[in-house]
């Protein structure tokens, strides 16, 4: 029979006393969080309904609700992730699949990461330059959806670098000893088994997205816009629109004698619409990764 020695007593107790600090740890960012969400909602309660999803702000934006922000965010989200996701995974491959590892490569690198810390107001300004002014669209949905995709773009090719360079190397090989070329290879062994990673980088775009105020503020955003509720397309790609982010700032900020609740309805919207978006990516990836085969 083994027993246990003074030293193994003393390594067990050692885990337990960092299995205790861990998991306090993560409590100290889970419960923050949750509390955060409870508060909110308790305060937004009096407002939550279907009417105010799908109603337009009146009398000076104390009233109503928030159909056509609601409607924006969607717009300048949903277009935001079309122009900067193939790009972005594109970019990444060439970068990790067929750019050579020189100074040009590196030089790359360096800017992908210098850029995704750059202040978010620097790209409004970059976008209200570029969009608004050079290339003549004016402030519109697609001069902002334009920022947007700009200033997420980083991530998107960090994370899908990442993702691809975990895919083991044999995998390559043992496609290009049976004569497959090599965007074949990238195309039918590395994407299929990197997506679940690259879709990080999507769900990180999409939170970035819909939370930011200053780049839509300079390039489309509107103080207030009124449409036909309940019509999908009721904005053009060259309107302004409204926004969950820009209309939770003016409420808060400009408009007086509004509901106490107001804000925190228009916050917990905005919450609900990432925690959506980002809990359907993540029982995607989950999917997609169940079905790797290493």
């Amino acid at each position: 029979m083994f027993t246990e020695t003074p030293f193994v007593r003393t390594k067990l107790r050692q885990e337990r006393v960092a299995q205790t600090v861990f998991g306090l740890m993560a409590l100290a960012m889970i419960v923050p969080l949750l509390l955060i969400i409870g508060y909110l909602v308790v305060r937004a309660w009096p407002l939550l309904s279907w009417d105010f999803l799908v109603t337009n702000p009146t009398q000076g934006m104390r009233q109503g609700g928030i159909w056509s922000a609601l409607l924006g965010t969607i717009y300048l989200v949903g277009i935001s992730l079309c122009l900067s996701a193939p790009i972005g995974v594109l970019a990444a491959v060439y970068l990790n699949e067929y750019a050579k590892d020189n100074w040009f490569r590196r030089i790359i690198n360096l800017a992908v990461v210098n850029l995704a810390g750059v202040p978010s107001i620097v790209h409004a300004l970059f976008g209200l330059g570029a969009f608004v002014l050079f290339a003549g669209l004016g402030r519109s949905i697609l001069a902002a959806s334009l920022t947007l995709a700009i200033m997420t773009l980083p991530v998107i090719i960090a994370s899908t670098k990442e993702s691809l360079a975990s895919v083991p190397m044999s995998f390559r090989e043992a496609c290009w000893n049976v004569g497959a070329t090599r965007w074949q290879t990238i195309r039918r062994i590395v994407l299929p088994n990197s997506v679940s990673g690259i879709l990080t980088g999507v769900i990180l775009q999409v939170s970035r997205s819909a939370g930011e105020t200053a780049p839509i503020m300079f390039t489309g955003a509107v103080f207030f816009k009124k449409l036909t509720e309940g019509n999908l397309l009721a904005y053009s790609l060259k309107d302004q629109c409204m926004a969950l982010s820009m209309h939770l700032y003016t409420v808060t900020t400009q408009v007086t004698n509004a509901p106490k609740a107001l804000p925190f309805a228009i916050a917990v919207v905005l919450l609900g619409t990432v925690l959506l978006v980002n809990t359907l990516s993540i029982a995607l990836r989950v999917y997609l990764r169940s079905r790797k085969k290493w």
